[in-house]
């Protein structure tokens, strides 16, 4: 799986992901950097929570392990919209001088 997911970003150009954003337009690459900041933090939260004891926040039923991983997607979005972790401050400013470049 590592080496599907490697061979799809080596295929794609950093370019490729400006492609149709209007250079006016910055609110869709502050969105995509938020975006990409919220799955990074739903993915490093995901891996905290892995190997809890059943009860407690979750319970203990059939659906405890969906619910759980909807609340984490819920924290990770709350966290990258408030400001999160300054990574999307990060990519949002690469987005930004590869479109720049690209022109």
């Amino acid at each position: 799986m590592l080496e599907t997911t490697q061979n799809i970003a080596a295929q794609k150009s950093p370019h490729s992901a400006l492609v149709g954003v209007d250079p006016a337009n910055k609110t869709q690459v502050r969105a995509a950097a938020e975006e990409f900041e919220a799955v990074f933090l739903n993915n490093m939260m995901q891996s905290m929570f892995t190997g809890l004891e059943e009860g407690g926040t979750w319970g203990s039923g059939e659906g405890a392990e969906a619910w759980q991983g909807l609340l984490v997607n819920e924290y990770a979005k709350s966290i990258s919209e408030s400001g999160g972790i300054g990574l999307a401050d990060s990519v949002e400013r690469e987005l930004l001088a590869l479109q720049e470049a690209a022109r």
